[in-house]
């Protein structure tokens, strides 16, 4: 004898021959949903997803195609040109494949249907020595472009199963970046900075040691460059089954790593110097100071220097893009200090005007600004922490007062020898001198 049942949906009577015949069904309420209501459902939700799939698709694509339209190669270098001295050639690199990736991306969506010819993706490895400017060029890159970016330390990633971070942890951090938005965040760009760091210790040799954060970290990052789907735990632990995941394709995500590569010049000098004995070469750049040196040799790398590195081929296969940055010398710290937008020394000019002063440098003090950043080999990046050094007391002391005044930072003043004068001045003089 069979059993009846009326669908609450439908109301539809479903004569109940097996168990599986209803179901859903509530002995309590008496609710019940019969399969033909249930097929219905899940496709209406079906239905639903993709009209908003390609709702979005469809934004994305008039997004790309503004964003390509804003944003050519000239305009590019044009827009890092206001906030980076020099670097014209790695600038022009950049430029070229941020809209190289970006048309990459509007010819995938133009033609995405089975067995249509793709463009490779092209992923970017930039090196340069400490202070360069190499993750200001990628940081100001993505402002322009707005789009997610996030920078991860290579050299704190480990291989699975031993202490230390995943290399999952770099899409984590683009996650966030994007802010928890899975579409934008797979059209971002990951900066994986210290990238030598993780060169196998053996350079190209293979070594038969555990290596946890060297080779094995570039076995694991393999794929997620070359474009996977990548599963990571939303609050960073390590996974297992029971913990909840995030999928994200990295296939659309330009991936730039980076980092000082000190010692590869030497790479670079002996291959050079061993191909190109008869003409001289050797003793050519044995002419040269060490920085001169250096910026001639970094721009002839090639892949087998990056092999001889520590870069296993398979990973330099997928960065097919080497952009490289020249040592900034002294002219080039002594603009920086001045020239961009958010020069350090318009900062603090900017600082102190809130409290009615007027800041003066004299040139003599940059210039020793710039020497001491020399002296540290530490670049660009020391410049704001000398003046800081420089402006403490003075920054301390000025809020006393409301008084107009003009303060002048001289040579003196940064060799420690001196402290900034500071002239009291009427208005009428501020707004002079302002």
């Amino acid at each position: 004898m069979f059993e009846e049942f009326r669908c609450s949906v439908c109301h539809r009577t479903i004569k109940m021959k097996t168990r599986y015949d209803l179901p859903v069904y509530d002995s309590n309420t008496g609710f019940a949903i019969c399969k033909d209501c249930i097929r219905n459902i899940n496709n209406f939700l079906d239905d639903q997803e993709n009209e908003e799939r390609e709702s979005s698709k469809k934004d994305l694509q008039k997004s790309l195609a503004d964003l390509l339209v804003k944003n050519k190669p000239h305009i590019i270098k044009a827009y890092l040109d206001e906030f980076i001295i020099e670097q014209d050639r790695a600038k022009k690199i950049l430029s070229v494949a941020a809209y190289n990736h970006y048309k990459r991306m509007k010819y995938d969506m133009e033609h995405d249907e089975k067995g249509a010819d793709e463009i490779e993706k092209s992923n970017v490895i930039i090196m340069g020595p400490t202070g360069c400017g190499k993750t200001a060029l990628l940081s100001h890159l993505s402002k322009l472009l707005d789009i997610p970016f996030a920078v991860t330390d290579a050299s704190s990633l480990t291989e699975a199963g031993f202490v230390g971070s995943d290399v999952e942890v770099a899409v984590r951090n683009l996650y966030y970046a994007a802010g928890k938005d899975i579409e934008k965040a797979e059209h971002g760009i990951i900066y994986l900075d210290e990238f030598d760091k993780i060169a196998r210790k053996s350079g190209e040799n293979n070594s038969i040691t555990a290596d946890p954060g060297h080779e094995g970290v570039q076995q694991s990052l393999l794929k997620m460059l070359e474009g996977s789907v990548v599963e990571f735990t939303a609050r960073g632990q390590r996974k297992h089954p029971e913990a909840p995941t995030i999928k994200l394709n990295t296939k659309n995500i330009l991936f730039i790593v980076g980092g000082a590569f000190v010692g590869i010049d030497k790479i670079i000098a002996k291959r050079l110097k061993k191909g190109d004995i008869n003409i001289g070469f050797g003793a050519e750049v044995a002419a040269k100071d060490d920085d001169s040196k250096f910026d001639e040799l970094i721009h002839q790398v090639r892949p087998e220097d990056l092999m001889k590195y520590g870069i296993i081929p398979e990973i330099i296969g997928r960065l097919p893009v080497i952009c490289t940055l020249e040592t900034l010398d002294e002219d080039a710290l002594l603009r920086i200090l001045t020239e961009p937008k958010n020069a350090p020394v318009k900062q603090y000019e900017k600082l102190l005007a809130m409290d009615n002063v007027k800041l003066e440098f004299e040139e003599s003090a940059l210039r020793a600004v710039a020497k001491l950043a020399i002296e540290r080999k530490t670049g660009a990046r020391s410049l704001k922490g000398i003046i800081e050094d420089t402006m403490l007391d003075v920054m301390f002391d000025i809020p006393k007062s409301d008084t107009p005044r003009k303060v002048i930072v001289t040579e003196d003043c940064i060799t420690g020898e001196g402290k900034p004068k500071i002239v009291e001045l009427d208005e009428v003089d501020l707004k002079k001198v302002a």
